[in-house]
């Protein structure tokens, strides 16, 4: 419920459709495994090419979950639920941009994903709580981290990179929209943002950084 809810919330706020209910493509630990990924972090979004064009798998993890319906983040975020709802909006997030990319049979490099999730983190903490909570978002998201331990050096770069703008973007956004309480602006900026190619998106946040 709370996957298929951030996916409701992500789909009206990019005015994008992509027809399927992500419950339907969550898989648990065993089903993960049976994979046999590089790596197996708490959130993984499995993409292979099959005889049907693309399958997709979202693995969240069940503690995460559990918790998350025990401690409902629409009555409040705390130490409680926070890291496990920014975990499935990531999720969640990679999910969607993965399915309107394939719909628009467009290519998407994990690079791509990594800054769109970051970038959905941000905005939905921001519209979950309020415009005075943003500088302590920002902190918490893009300063208060640690690397993952088993990263490789690509993608601890990937990761660094993703990280860097969005911070910027983020605090760009603070700075334009967020604290001059301009929200309709802020969100028709996301909206063009979210259909741009990478190295648009990255351009765009150098511009306006």
């Amino acid at each position: 419920m709370m996957l298929r809810s951030l996916q409701r919330g992500l789909e009206r706020l990019y005015r994008v459709d992509t027809g399927v209910a992500v419950d339907d493509f969550v898989i648990d630990e065993p089903a993960r495994d049976a994979i046999a990924p590089d790596r197996s972090p708490r959130e993984q979004l499995l993409v292979a090419n099959d005889a049907d064009g693309v399958a997709i798998a979202l693995y969240v993890d069940g503690v995460a979950l559990a918790n998350l319906a025990r401690r409902d983040p629409s009555d409040g975020l705390d130490d409680d639920n926070v890291g496990d709802f920014l975990l499935a909006v990531e999720g969640v997030s990679h999910f969607v941009y993965a399915i309107v990319c394939a719909r628009g049979e467009r290519a998407v490099t994990a690079l791509e994903l990594e800054l769109q999730g970051e970038v959905d983190k941000y905005v939905t903490c921001v519209l979950t709580t309020s415009a005075d909570a943003s500088p302590r978002w920002r902190r918490k998201l893009f300063e208060e981290f640690a690397w993952e331990p088993d990263l490789d050096a690509d993608e601890r770069d990937r990761y660094r990179v993703a990280n860097e703008n969005a911070r910027a973007y983020a605090r760009s956004l603070e700075r334009r929209f967020v604290a001059p309480r301009r929200v309709p602006e802020m969100l028709a900026e996301l909206r063009r943002f979210y259909r741009l190619s990478l190295h648009a998106k990255l351009a765009l946040i150098a511009q306006a950084a």
